[in-house]
């Protein structure tokens, strides 16, 4: 099989490697598209995410959709759960396995990503893949799990209003999904012009570039999403909540840190959440969402690579110059949409 590995900060080697063997419990994938996320680009550009720093040559590439290769379940097309979680620890046996103080994550520390033409990976994490959701566009359902963990922490619903402070993917599929579940996005802000224009597209009626919104009403917005892993961005969002409201903090910062002024949010006697990827209740529900047409998920994708055209895929991925890069790694490669 083809392996892309990355073996330092911007150092990608695509080498050929014995194929995977799946271990009892395990399906052999065949993968079909995988989705760079921007804990990718940290690892890219700075051969580390948060606290964790690259050890060994790995294998990045945590969104991604399948076929199944043998088995039972041969030739199902599958949305795939990266993390795999321990289920012997206190926050497992809680119910709050992506809390896991012992999981595995695909594409981080000693545990391999997608970006590969094979895989082993749990049965039980291998989802079905309805006919109507393309492997183009199934590499976004688990950005999806991640905005809906995040709305579900904001307790947002109908008659709530929202703002969200960075409208990459995740932001993006976020405007989605408030709106969808009855809320009014009031404010979507980025730093890159593109974004903005997507979140306007999208629904969000306040799509402004970063740092030019306007005040929201007399007392702000009841809850408000920073995806931008920035600490400007979570003033912002700590800026336009309304006293007694809610910050989801979404993004990962470069480096280990994030900070922001404390008088305002001490003030307002905010509540401040931070969201750990999704829960496992999630990615079902995000597949039926999109199946049902509630969610979309193409309007995300700008482009599409071959696995051996992974520079331009990284490139593209760095520069930020498009929204969803999407990597196809088997034959036949891809296409600009």
């Amino acid at each position: 099989m083809r392996a892309l590995r990355l073996h330092g900060v911007g150092d990608l080697r695509l080498g050929e490697e014995a194929p995977p063997e799946p271990a009892p419990g395990e399906l052999l994938l065949r993968i079909q598209a995988v989705g760079l996320c921007g804990s990718d680009r940290h690892w890219f550009t700075e051969g580390a995410i948060g606290d964790a720093a690259l050890t060994r040559p790995l294998v990045l590439g945590h969104e991604f959709v399948a076929t199944v290769e043998d088995g039972p379940r041969a030739g199902e097309r599958v949305a795939v759960d990266p993390a795999r979680p321990c289920g012997a620890c206190r926050p497992c046996r809680e119910g709050n396995a992506h809390l896991c103080v012992n999981d595995c994550f695909a594409g981080r520390d000693s545990v391999d990503g997608a970006l590969r033409t094979l895989m082993a990976w749990p049965d039980h994490l291998a989802y079905t893949l309805p006919d109507d959701i393309s492997d183009r566009d199934g590499p976004l359902l688990e950005p999806l799990g991640v905005a809906l963990h995040a709305l579900d922490l904001a307790h947002a619903g109908p008659g709530t209003t929202a703002a969200v402070f960075g409208c990459g993917p995740i932001g993006l599929l976020l405007v989605q999904a408030l709106q969808d579940a009855g809320a009014t996005v009031s404010l979507a802000t980025d730093v890159l012009p593109h974004r903005v224009e997507a979140a306007q597209r999208l629904g969000a009626a306040g799509a402004t570039p970063a740092g030019e919104a306007a005040p929201i009403g007399d007392v702000g917005v009841d809850v408000a999403f920073e995806v931008a892993g920035e600490d400007a961005a979570l003033d912002d969002a700590i800026a336009a909540v309304r006293p007694g409201g809610r910050v989801v903090i979404v993004g990962i910062p470069s480096g280990e840190r994030t900070s922001f002024a404390a008088s305002p949010a001490r003030h307002k006697g905010l509540t401040l959440l931070a969201c750990r990827r999704m829960r496992a209740e999630h990615l079902p529900r995000a597949i039926e969402l999109v199946d049902a047409g509630r969610i979309e998920l193409a309007p995300l994708v700008s482009a599409s690579y071959a696995l051996d055209d992974f520079p331009s895929a990284f490139a593209d991925l760095r520069e930020r110059s498009g929204l969803k890069v999407i990597v196809t790694p088997q034959e036949g490669g891809g296409v600009a949409p």
